[in-house]
Order: C-alpha cells, then sequence, then structure tokens
C-alpha cells in the first residue's frame, strides 16, 4: 500500500487533505482514483491513517479516514547521527540508508578533515534536498516519522548538541577491543536518546577527539578492518537497531 506525509493540520477528522509534488504522483504516476486506499501519516507521531481517496484534483487530493492504526514501527529509542561531511554525493545514499534503519535525526558536521566546503547558498540547498532524500527513504521504508536533517554544524556545535543526550558514541582507532564496544551497545536501554559520531573520509583529527573525550562522548572500535565513512555508519546503526528491537 502507498504511503504520503501531510502535516498534522491537513488531518481534521475524518477527512484528509494531500497537496505539494504528491498530488501529480498520485493522480499521474500512479493514476489512482475515488476510492483507491491509502495510508496516511503526519510524520510525527505513529498512527498510519487508513483512508480511501475521494477527491482527485490539480493541486489536491482529498480523502476520508477509514480508520487509523497505532504501531510501534519506531525504534524504542531516538538515535542521532552526526555525520561528518563525506565527498561526492555520498551524504545522499547515508541519508536514504540511515532512515531505512531507523535514525531519529541526521546532523551533517563539518570537521577539519572534511574535503567538502559548503558556503551558506549551496549549504541552504543541499539541505533541501537531503530532507526530500529523508522523506521519500521514510516513506519507502514505510516509517512513522520523517526523520529531520539538521543545518550543517561545526564539530564543537555538534558536541555541545549532543551534550543532552544519553549516550554517546564515536569510533576512534585506539579505542579499547571489541569487548568494551559489545559492552556498550548491550547496555542501551529503551528510552534513551543516542548520539552516533562519524568521522569524514579523512577521519577525525585528534583535537576534534581529545574534545569528543573530554565531552563523555565513549570511543568504541569497528573491528580490525579499516571502514569507509558511510559503511562505518551504517554498521553502528544496524548493531543498535538490532539490539534495540531485540529487547
Amino acid at each position: 500500500m502507498y504511503q504520503f506525509f501531510v502535516a498534522p493540520e491537513q488531518i481534521n477528522g475524518k477527512n484528509i487533505r494531500i497537496t505539494g509534488d504528491d498530488v501529480n504522483h498520485i493522480k499521474n504516476v500512479l493514476r489512482m482514483k475515488n476510492g483507491d486506499e491509502i495510508a496516511v501519516r503526519n510524520g510525527v507521531d505513529e498512527k498510519e491513517y487508513r483512508c480511501e481517496i475521494s477527491f482527485v484534483g490539480e493541486e489536491e487530493i482529498g480523502c476520508t479516514l477509514r480508520f487509523i492504526k497505532e504501531e510501534g514501527l519506531e525504534l524504542p529509542s531516538r538515535v542521532y547521527l552526526f555525520q561528518g561531511l563525506p565527498k561526492a554525493d555520498k551524504m545522499e545514499l547515508i541519508i536514504q540508508k540511515a532512515v531505512e534503519l531507523g535514525i531519529y535525526e541526521i546532523i551533517p558536521v563539518a570537521m577539519r578533515r572534511s574535503v567538502v566546503k559548503l558556503d551558506e547558498k549551496k549549504a541552504k540547498a543541499k539541505l533541501a534536498r537531503w530532507q526530500g532524500i529523508s522523506e521519500a527513504a521514510a516513506k519507502q521504508s514505510k516509517r512513522a516519522v520523517i526523520p529531520a536533517v539538521k543545518e550543517v554544524m561545526t564539530f564543537k556545535e555538534a558536541v555541545s548538541y549532543a551534550a543532552r543526550m544519553d549516550v554517546k558514541l564515536i569510533p576512534y582507532e585506539l579505542a579499547e577491543g571489541m569487548e568494551r564496544t559489545k559492552e556498550l551497545i548491550n547496555g542501551l536501554k529503551p528510552g534513551q536518546s543516542i548520539a552516533v559520531f562519524i568521522g569524514p573520509e579523512g577521519g577525525i583529527d585528534e583535537e576534534e577527539i581529545g574534545l569528543a573525550l573530554a565531552n563523555g562522548i565513549q570511543p568504541i572500535t569497528m573491528g580490525r578492518r579499516i571502514l569507509r565513512t558511510e559503511t562505518a555508519g551504517f554498521t553502528i546503526l544496524a548493531w543498535i537497531m538490532y539490539h534495540l528491537e531485540g529487547e
């Protein structure tokens, strides 16, 4: 079943309005018509509004609510990915797969060894595209919410932003062995907020590591092999998802 997101104010009792780019997609790509059933979410809570199309207009699709499903589709903890800006279009892949793996929020971080440097104009355009990718991935993976992609932060700003979170992890080549990493992952509890820091292709600068450790960010190992920046993030998120969904 096709799923679409609307703003909370577009759900009014049994009447639901779909606007924007989804109108063209529903009308001209999917060629849906009155009576067809779709799922609608507000991107805020975990409710799924199951409804049928009652009106197909040029700029709006009208739907009639049939029933509401409440499911625990989201991870029981909010996981935040602090991703060092990678080269080329890798960030798009990282966002797409992180959303599929259950991430709650993605924070792009301009680190010392990041090759990519975004000025204000480029950053705004990139952010809009990244948020669109997050929404598309949320639709595809049947997420209940659309993970937010925040504005690019410096590493210092990112560390400050993560200060309020319960658990903070960062891969570090001099971290203790895998046993310590397993202990930290296995110690994660439902309801906690979890920050995961990933460096860019060049890795994390020693001064950045020092700042991270000084602010309670726990170093972990990724094993004996060197992983690419996109692989490292996916690996940790998969570990966290596996552990939390088994609780």
